[in-house]
């Protein structure tokens, strides 16, 4: 048995050592700043925004980041999204159209507005929303489109402006997985359309642990986000009094004060990712069937995606994540088990109660099919042609260069 033959089948396997993982110490750029800003919050004992002062300046400085008017900071990026959903204010059973590749959480916050997701599907390279399906989805109660940048790779959210701003609709970005992703107009991710949303969790390319930030441009939007995360309490008036039905997502100062110690450290973050990915992206190039992200520099790489072709490739994207997990690489076919609105929350309707409410009609304008087929190019990425690599910014050139070695490993057996 030649050191070619793979793990899978009894081979010696490419790594046998962890790679730097975002799950620990070994893949965050935490240290003494962010250790030092907890010291502080707990010395002055104001660990609560309303009284603190931590959460209004991060509020500030992510908004002078972005160079945009407003930041509203919540407990978590789902929190933040639920805030962008509130501010558009839809009525029961009006429609929100979005992706069927992204987390719960970008569609979670719809239901819980009581309004209806609608899926368009996405581009077959990027999977990003495709904007003529998204146009083929419009109707009457339509009243937002929220796209996400799927890990870190622009979506095309000037187009989808101009398809909202054509038919009176709000854009909402999901830019979770989108820290100073860049767009080809040259824009960043979360200013081009009404509200950006981003998040703080545990992955991301900053972290608290969790929360959620949001920007707009727009000072009525940023009022009512503000209103919806803290149960619609106007402090600002000094009124006790609560102006419409909302919640509590009040981000703490703790998570605050460790969101300000990881934003300096974000471009270089970035750019750090950014440089790996470059790394693999050309040592993948000359691959059969195997399609390094498409990246003209706006990329921030959440995780490094690959399209599989395979028939060129020899297997699926499910049979490329078995065999490189073999071999040690962190790899996984098809990034979700099945596209969003195959989970039962929305299948079977499981929302509130037995009711299926808001999923009925009424208040819907029709009871929504969730079935099989409604989107196949995501249904086809997630079933055989979508392989995701875990990614974070400590890997070094030889972390990266031993994900390549797996793969072309991989593909040379697959292929013979």
């Amino acid at each position: 048995m030649s050191s070619g033959d793979l793990a899978l089948d009894g081979g010696a396997p490419v790594r046998t050592t962890p790679f730097p993982t975002v799950n620990n110490a070994s893949g965050r750029t935490l240290g003494a700043e962010e250790l030092e800003a907890l010291r502080r919050v707990i010395a002055s004992g104001q660990l609560n925004s309303t009284i603190g002062g931590e959460t209004r300046a991060l509020e500030r400085e992510f908004a002078d980041y972005y160079s945009v008017a407003h930041a509203v900071a919540s407990t978590s990026g789902t929190a933040a999204l639920h805030l962008a959903v509130a501010a558009v204010n839809p009525e029961p059973g009006d429609e929100i159209i979005t992706t069927p590749i992204t987390d719960a959480g970008t569609v979670l916050p719809i239901l819980m507005q009581n309004a209806v997701p609608v899926f368009a599907d996405v581009d077959p390279v990027t999977g990003n929303l495709d904007v003529e399906s998204v146009r083929a989805r419009i109707t009457s109660r339509t009243r937002a489109i929220m796209v996400v940048h799927l890990f870190g790779s622009p979506a095309p959210v000037a187009s989808l402006r101009a398809l909202a701003d054509e038919h009176g609709l709000m854009l909402i970005e999901d830019c979770a997985q989108a820290y100073l992703t860049r767009c080809p107009d040259g824009r960043l991710a979360g200013t081009v359309g009404h509200i950006g949303c981003f998040s703080l969790q545990q992955s991301k390319h900053i972290t608290a642990g969790d929360g959620g930030l949001c920007i707009t441009d727009d000072a009525a939007l940023a009022r009512r986000m503000r209103l919806f995360a803290d149960k619609g309490w106007p402090r600002d008036t000094d009124e006790r009094t609560h102006l419409f039905l909302s919640v509590n997502y009040r981000m703490t100062e703790l998570q605050a004060a460790v969101a300000r110690a990881q934003l300096p450290k974000l471009a270089g973050v970035v750019a750090d990712r950014r440089a790996g990915a470059e790394r693999l992206s050309k040592a993948l190039a000359p691959l059969a069937g195997i399609t390094p992200p498409p990246d003209h520099g706006g990329m921030s790489y959440w995780q490094y995606p690959i399209i599989i072709d395979p028939d060129q490739a020899g297997g699926t994207c499910h049979d490329y994540a078995k065999a490189l997990a073999a071999e040690g690489i962190p790899a996984n076919g098809g990034y979700l088990t099945r596209p969003v609105y195959r989970t039962p929350v929305l299948a079977e309707r499981q929302t509130y109660g037995t009711s299926g409410y808001p999923l009925c009609v009424p208040p819907a304008r029709e009871v929504p099919s969730y079935d099989e087929g409604i989107c196949p190019v995501a249904e086809s990425l997630i079933a055989k042609r979508l392989l995701v690599i875990a990614w974070n910014e400590r890997y070094t050139a030889a972390d990266v260069d031993d994900i390549a070695t797996a793969i072309t490993k991989v593909h040379r057996a697959f292929t013979a």
